[in-house]
């Protein structure tokens, strides 16, 4: 075929010179073919040599054709010397890479899935292995700090095409003797064995680390030291010139660097005949103002020419004179004592303080001075501040020592001693310096009392008082009970309010030392606060003798207290507490539980004396607990209304129903309305609750109206409290518009008293919820002050007679006669008349007789839930 004679390698050739030149080549292959299967592939490479002499390697394939006396070869001769440089450059690269690898200093190991494939003998090394052995096959987070394994899953985790690498990092390795090293570290993403892997490159970094250490560190030191360091050539030239020199010479490096030394300086400056004569020498040199410098230079050689360190002397000198005026200006005493502990030098404070001259401080000996400590017993030397610094160099700080002056008068020191040569060996030369704290002291003593003492009465304060009872209930020696009497004046606040706090501070102090005019020797007295006193008596276990203690303390408070040209009165409320040994009670617990008793004591009726028990604190925890809970009662269900049946005595058909509001406690079961109203005023909880058992009783008499066609009104008690909240108004009304009941319907009832007690501002609140279109009542007619002219000025459309009225009414004509005058003088009035708490058939007559208009009570209906009221639908 056309091409042969490039093949070849003999362009131009003629086709009989080609033929032959090919047979000769082929020649091998023809003999193979002779003896070969018909029909089988051949294959030879055979090298030729062209007409300009370039060897080539050529690749011939062919098969016979026809049999072996007619037949033929039939065949493709290839040029493949390229290919077969290409291989043979691989294997050659191949060769020199795996031998790089193995004698690389760098460790260089390959990982796949984790566990470590190959490591050269470099990586054994670095890991502190005897061979690659101990590392092949194990997995790499054997290698690798704990703390830096995340950080390399990350940078491993960005190779995701072959031959892409993680930028270098510097990663702290593990090695097999426990040992760390920090290695700089990159990973190649490679193919292993047909598979990903990543190829580790790691070089140890300990020494660059250090070198760097080291670099950075002269070089901060040469930027940073006091002395100026300049580098010269050896023909004197500056080369390096630190801030310190700038600094020194007032000339920055910019104007020194290249300049001769000596021109920089301000005077001549030979370094090498400097170093010929000592290497150390001090001269008068130049500052770039011209004022002169006393410089003490010291010169070393180096290869490239000479270092000079300049120490300013002036700056020196000028600083020990500063030094010694600061000291001598100082308010705090400082002295300098030998090894020996005789004094060098003293500053002025140090004479002043000690009540001394310097003349007569200086070559005294230390010990010539007594000192005390802090019980002001005599200090012996060897545990003085300075004997121990002198003996040990260890330095003595903040010690507080007595110290009599020359005149006999005593003061209080802070003192501290230092060596002077902490890194030589004892005894060491000192400095003692020490700070007249003598007002301070008192300062503080007065301040630790005012912080502990009750400043109008001096009396112990509550943080004196705790201490004390802790100290007492924690006391490994006691073996009797201590006793706690918490006192609390009555009605002190009459006094306060009417005569002013000057007159009410004058009657505390009073109280205060009668109290401790009482009490025994190691009893402690206390005010906490306001009028409460605490009384602790320790080793009392006989309960009658707190109680004559207690009453004592009474009548002593009950004489009359003078004040101002006044006879004032005073009496106590006591609660008492006995804490015996091993009491597990804190002090505050105590305190608290006398507290309780107190307050039981108050309720007693004042003026009493109780001891404090545990059915008190139940008591009082179910007080706490009941108000906590009530807060959440009507978001849980837990409340809920009963309703009580009203009568009309003309027709005896219910005409009415009193909604009371019930609570049903998931602890305590049934809660009376006795108990958790008062809770509900006293936490201002009885708002939400009024206005949440408003909109249930509307709702439910609403439905209930609904359901039985049956035209019942509903009465419902306001708390004195509720007539002060400002929303009472919009209250009713969202209840009457959410329930759909009319206004008409709805009686709102409030007690005589809370009525009478600002009858101006009840007047008020009345007549807006009256225009809402609500009936209004007044209830517990009877208990109150309340007159006919007070009753026409109020809003009112109904009187309920309060039931301690009712009851007996049919036996005590005096009763009778009462409840005959409300019911005429509310119908003068024109008020509908209720009579409460009917509890028989007599009664109920005798008020028909009497003309009151409706009844109500247990004889008519006991209160029950909205399902119920018809059952208890009174019939006549």
């Amino acid at each position: 075929m056309a091409g042969l004679d490039a093949l070849l390698g003999l362009p131009g050739a003629t086709r009989d010179d080609l033929r032959a030149r090919l047979i000769e080549l082929i020649g091998p292959l023809i003999a193979t073919a002779r003896s070969a299967p018909a029909g089988e592939v051949l294959e030879q490479e055979q090298r030729c040599t062209t007409a300009t002499g370039e060897e080539r390697l050529l690749r011939s394939r062919a098969r016979m054709v026809g049999d072996t006396c007619t037949g033929g070869l039939l065949g493709i001769t290839t040029d493949v010397t390229q290919g077969h440089q290409d291989r043979q450059a691989r294997a050659d690269l191949a060769a020199r890479y795996r031998l790089l690898v193995e004698r690389s200093p760098d460790a260089i190991w390959v990982h796949q899935d984790r566990m470590v494939v190959y490591s050269n003998p470099a990586t054994a090394r670095m890991l502190a292995a005897e061979s690659s052995a101990q590392i092949v096959g194990r997995p790499i987070t054997d290698f690798i700090a704990g703390h830096a394994i995340p950080g390399i899953q990350e940078r491993l985790a960005v190779l995701t095409t072959p031959g892409t690498a993680a930028m270098p990092a510097e990663v702290e390795m593990k090695r097999l003797d426990g040992s760390t090293i920090p290695v700089q570290s990159v990973a190649v993403l490679i193919n292993w064995e047909g598979r990903p892997a990543f190829q580790v490159i790691q070089r140890d970094v300990t020494a660059h680390q250090t070198a760097e250490v080291a670099l950075h560190h002269q070089a901060a030191l040469v930027q940073h030291v006091s002395d100026a360091i300049i580098a010269t050539t050896r023909e004197g030239v500056v080369t390096s010139w630190n801030r310190a020199a700038a600094a020194i010479y007032g000339r920055p490096a910019e104007r020194a660097l290249g300049q001769h030394i000596g021109a920089v300086v301000g005077a001549p400056l030979d370094p090498a005949a400097l170093l010929a004569a000592g290497g150390i020498t001090e001269a008068r040199h130049l500052h770039a103002n011209g004022s002169a410098l006393a410089i003490r230079v010291s010169a070393a050689e180096m290869p490239s020419g000479f270092v000079l360190v300049c120490a300013d002397e002036t700056a020196r000198r000028r600083a020990e004179q500063d030094y010694a005026t600061v000291v001598n200006a100082l308010d705090e005493g400082v002295i300098v004592a030998d090894a020996k502990g005789l004094v060098l030098s003293a500053n002025p404070a140090a004479a002043h303080i000690l009540g001394t001259t310097r003349a007569e401080l200086v070559g005294s000996p230390l010990q010539a001075w007594p000192l005390f400590d802090e019980t002001g017993a005599p200090l012996p030397p060897d545990a003085r501040p300075s004997t121990q610094t002198r003996r040990t160099g260890v330095p003595q700080n903040a010690r507080v020592l007595g110290a009599r002056r020359s005149d006999g008068r005593g003061v209080w020191l802070a003192v501290a001693s230092r060596s002077l040569t902490p890194d030589n060996d004892a005894p060491h030369p000192v400095v003692i310096s020490f700070t007249d704290i003598t007002e301070s002291r008192t300062i503080r003593e007065r301040l630790e009392r005012e912080a502990t003492h009750d400043p109008l009465t001096g009396l112990a304060n509550r943080t004196l008082v705790l201490r004390h009872l802790e100290s007492a209930l924690r006391s490994a020696h006691r073996t009797r009970p201590t006793g706690v009497l918490f006192i609390d004046l009555d009605k002190f606040k009459v006094i306060n309010d009417s005569l002013g706090h000057g007159v009410g501070d004058e009657v505390l102090r009073v109280v205060g030392e009668r109290l401790r005019q009482l009490v025994c020797e190691g009893e402690v007295v206390g005010r906490l606060g306001g009028d409460e006193f605490v009384v602790i008596s320790h080793d009392e276990d006989d309960r009658k003798k707190l109680r004559l203690l207690a009453e004592g303390l009474r009548r002593s408070l009950t004489d009359p207290i003078s004040v101002e040209g006044r006879k004032l009165h005073v009496d106590a409320s006591i609660g008492i507490v006995l804490a015996p040994p091993g009491d597990p009670r804190t002090a505050a617990d105590v305190l608290r539980d006398a507290d309780v008793a107190m307050y039981h004591a108050k309720t007693l009726g004042r003026g009493r004396t109780a001891f404090f028990d545990v059915q008190l604190r139940e008591r009082l925890q179910r007080h706490l607990l009941l108000q906590q809970d009530l807060r959440e009662a009507a978001h849980k269900d837990e409340l809920w209304m009963a309703y009580q049946p009203i009568i009309d005595l003309g027709t005896g058909q219910t005409v009415a129903a009193e909604g009371l509001l019930r609570w049903t406690h998931p602890l305590y079961g049934t809660v009376s309305p006795a108990e958790f109203i008062p809770l509900a005023e006293e936490s201002d909880l009885i708002h939400e609750i009024g206005a949440h058992m408003l909109r249930m009783a509307s709702c439910e008499l609403a439905a209930h109206r609904t359901r039985h066609q049956f035209a019942l009104r509903l009465k419902v008690n306001l708390s004195a409290r509720q007539l002060e909240d400002p929303y009472l108004h919009n209250d009713v009304h969202e209840a009457l518009a959410e329930a759909g009941l009319p206004a008409s319907a709805v009686c709102l009832e409030v007690t005589e008293s809370a009525l009478m007690h600002d009858p101006t501002a009840a007047a008020q609140v009345l007549s807006d919820l009256r225009r809402l279109g609500v009936r209004l009542a007044i209830d517990d007619f009877g208990t109150g002050y309340s007159s006919l002219a007070q009753l026409q000025r109020l809003p009112l459309d109904a009187l309920k007679i309060d039931r301690s009225f009712i009851t007996g009414i049919d036996e005590n004509p005096d009763a009778e006669a009462i409840v005959n005058s409300i019911i005429a003088m509310a119908h003068a009035v024109k008020l509908t008349v209720v009579a409460e708490g009917v509890e028989t058939a007599q009664q109920l007559e005798l008020l028909r007789r009497l003309g009151c208009d409706q009844a109500q009570g247990f004889y008519i209906g006991k209160p029950a839930p909205i399902e119920q009221l018809l059952d208890n639908r009174w019939t006549p």
